[in-house]
């Protein structure tokens, strides 16, 4: 039988017998031999009020022996693993050379059975010994790094991070979300910013792209403040914050809908010395109308006008919609000319959705003018087909 199915059975069975002893109305003294050897487990009746006591005192060598006999059964296991990643570390550098694809998939299967049972130790010390023999296999670390995200076993993940930013280069995105899952649970803060710091180290010169991915990826997971912890500690990393890196904060303050410290971050930006980009405008844009502050939206939209960054269709459709579901009609249609004036062309959204604006707002007559222009003007209004274009 299994061990580990026995140490289950063993430790049921004493369980319930703790708990009828508890019940008995009369109590019990057990002579110690019997203790020992479990051999004779009828109880000798003797009237003493410490039911509790005796129980404790009768299955604690018992519940003793069977947790060692289990801790016992567990080393020995975790050795047979080992000699076991030995033996398959061994057949790995013998066929690695005539079959390098093979032997990749051998490896990538193997790692995700000592991942599911959980061995993740076992499974790092193999790879590392493959690495050391100058073979890298990525797959197989992409699997460990997502199975140490799930038990969010940052040291782990962080070892893994960095043996794949220097040995396979740019990394992929998911890569970053395992990281930045591996620490939602933890809060230390010190620990954090020692493992980011290391990683940095080890990117140079392309550090920034990787604390931008970093920070982004906490986003994503939603741990804003460790998003802004990284963020505030980059010099301290011997870097400095690019427009990429503004433009990422200022995306996960507004989508958190914490659109005060949005706006005071970007004004830090331009202080900074920072030229805000099309995508910067666009990030307050989209965040401040989300949350109706249509007031600033025209403020920020003016001084994107003035900066000379150009707004595009994709702009004014949200803007237009935003000003006409407010009831703002008046604002909606002016960027609607606006954007006509900048020979920026129509999409058929922006024309149905303009319609539908006036209609509800009792102007029946603009919209059925607007509404014939848009059907004048069909062959040239860009459709779906365009904006998936756009996108590839």
């Amino acid at each position: 039988m299994d061990p580990f199915l026995t140490f289950k059975i063993s430790m049921v069975a004493a369980s319930r017998c703790f708990n009828i002893l508890l019940r008995c109305k009369t109590t019990f003294i057990f002579s110690s031999s019997l203790v020992r050897g479990l051999g004779n487990r009828v109880p000798i009746p003797h009237y003493r009020p410490h039911n509790y006591f005796t129980c404790v005192h009768l299955f604690c060598p018992i519940v003793s022996k069977i947790v060692g006999n289990y801790n016992s059964l567990a080393t020995q296991a975790a050795r047979d693993d080992e000699g076991m990643a030995d033996e398959f570390l061994n057949q790995i550098l013998a066929t690695y050379r005539n079959a390098p694809n093979s032997s990749k998939e051998r490896c990538n299967a193997y790692v995700h059975k000592l991942c599911k049972a959980g061995n993740l130790s076992t499974a790092i010390r193999l790879l590392q010994s493959l690495r050391d023999n100058n073979i890298f296999i990525p797959n197989a670390y992409n699997t460990l790094l997502a199975a140490a995200a799930e038990r969010n076993q940052v040291d782990l993940s962080f070892r893994i991070f960095k043996d794949l930013l220097v040995f396979h280069g740019p990394l992929t995105l998911t890569c970053y979300l395992n990281l930045a899952r591996a620490c939602a649970d933890t809060n230390d803060c010190t620990a954090l910013i020692r493992y980011v710091k290391q990683v940095s180290d080890l990117a140079f010169p392309n550090n920034m792209i990787v604390i931008n991915r970093i920070i982004f990826a906490f986003g994503e997971c939603r741990q804003i403040e460790k998003a802004l912890l990284v963020f505030n500690q980059i010099k301290g990393f011997g870097c400095k914050p690019n427009v990429i890196t503004y433009n990422t904060i200022l995306d996960i303050l507004g989508r958190a809908g914490r659109v005060d410290e949005m706006v005071l971050e970007f004004t830090s930006m331009k202080e900074g010395g920072f030229v805000p980009d099309f995508i910067t405008y666009n990030t307050l844009l989209n965040n401040l109308r989300r949350v109706g502050r249509l007031d600033m939206c025209l403020v920020f939209f003016r001084e994107m006008d003035d900066s000379g960054v150009e707004p595009d269709l994709l702009t004014y459709r949200e803007m237009i919609e935003a000003f006409g579901r407010s009831g703002n009609t008046r604002e909606a249609l002016r960027l609607f000319n606006d954007m006509k004036q900048r020979k920026i062309r129509p999409s058929i959204y922006i024309y149905r959705s303009l319609v539908d604006i006036l209609k509800k707002a009792g102007k029946v007559d603009l919209a059925m003018s607007i509404s014939q222009e848009m059907n004048s003007s069909t062959p040239d209004l860009f459709g779906s087909k365009d904006f998936k274009r756009k996108r590839r």
